[in-house]
């Protein structure tokens, strides 16, 4: 067993276009969010944390974790949205001595957004050509505790996220912790499925991760170079706080925009704010059904 630290390595798959099949708003472009996928290691082993989206992002993703030279033993799902684990059957095809795993209510999503885009296409048809015809699901995991070189890294059960059902690694020889969408990094933040109360407890679980000290904090969603730093958590909070207090004053979809491109418009990726503006206005309503996605 090695005592040496674990090492934090991180990969960005950075913002690109796509097709988006609703109407968009004055100056929204349809991109996708840049996305972090990590390695964490020891001197022989390492496990991924999230396997992203597409093939490109699998093969690129293997390309950058071999250079590492260390044996990949499992790729680690941090929440059940697709784009951060349609990419593990292309990614294990690199790696075939490691499997894809996730908590019990990690794989719980992910195996329902798998059915939910046999019948309506959702990612498929944003994604052409690009995303597996047979995902592989991630396997549960029922423990908490995952040994990369004899190391401990932690599996935290945080909640909510920007879905219900979000975790986290946590790195304690490395003062690390792996975030999924729990955290972003000057990135606009997805709204779609979190009201103000989700959001609320979505703030709660920033201070389940800030409990933790860690000095490396990496978002799941991140801008290219952007440093992992602690201050991403408070950040965080305070992009969730602003969106509840400006959605508060009513209004439309497009001032709900550009209020937050005021107070956050350093940020990458606008095209998720609009998103999540069109839901929130679309709460609103009595009789609103706005859906499960964006």
């Amino acid at each position: 067993m090695s005592t040496r630290p674990l090492s934090i390595e991180v990969y960005v798959a950075p913002m690109r276009p796509y097709t988006y099949p609703g109407q968009l708003g004055e100056g929204e472009v349809a991109t996708w969010a840049p996305s972090s996928s990590t390695l964490i290691s020891g001197p022989t082993e390492g496990i991924l944390i999230d396997a992203l989206l597409t093939f490109e992002n699998a093969d690129q993703i293997a390309a950058w974790a071999k250079r590492f030279g260390k044996k990949i033993t499992g790729v680690y799902i941090t929440h059940g949205h697709s784009d951060h684990w349609l990419g593990l059957a292309r990614l294990l095809q690199h790696f075939p001595e490691a499997r894809g795993y996730a908590a019990p209510e990690v794989a719980r999503r992910a195996a329902w957004e798998a059915e939910f885009n046999k019948t309506s296409k959702y990612w498929t048809s944003r994604f052409p050509g690009e995303l597996p015809e047979t995902p592989v699901v991630p396997e549960v995991l029922n423990t908490d505790e995952i040994r990369v070189d004899g190391q401990v890294v932690n599996l935290i059960h945080v909640g909510q996220g920007d879905v219900e059902g979000s975790t986290i690694f946590h790195v304690p020889s490395a003062d690390a912790v792996a975030c999924g969408d729990v955290v972003y990094n000057n990135v606009h933040m997805m709204m779609y499925e979190a009201d103000e109360a989700k959001r609320a407890a979505w703030i709660a679980s920033i201070d389940v991760i800030a409990a933790l000290n860690a000095k490396i904090v990496v978002a799941g969603h991140k801008s290219v170079g952007a440093p992992d730093l602690p201050e991403n958590l408070a950040a965080s909070q305070r992009y969730l706080r602003d969106f509840t207090i400006l959605a508060k004053k009513g209004g439309t979809v497009e001032d709900l925009v550009h209020g937050m491109l005021q107070l956050h418009g350093e940020r990458d990726q606008p095209h998720t704010l609009w998103i999540s503006a069109r839901a929130e206005v679309a709460r609103r309503a009595p009789t609103a059904a706005i859906g499960q996605f964006r």
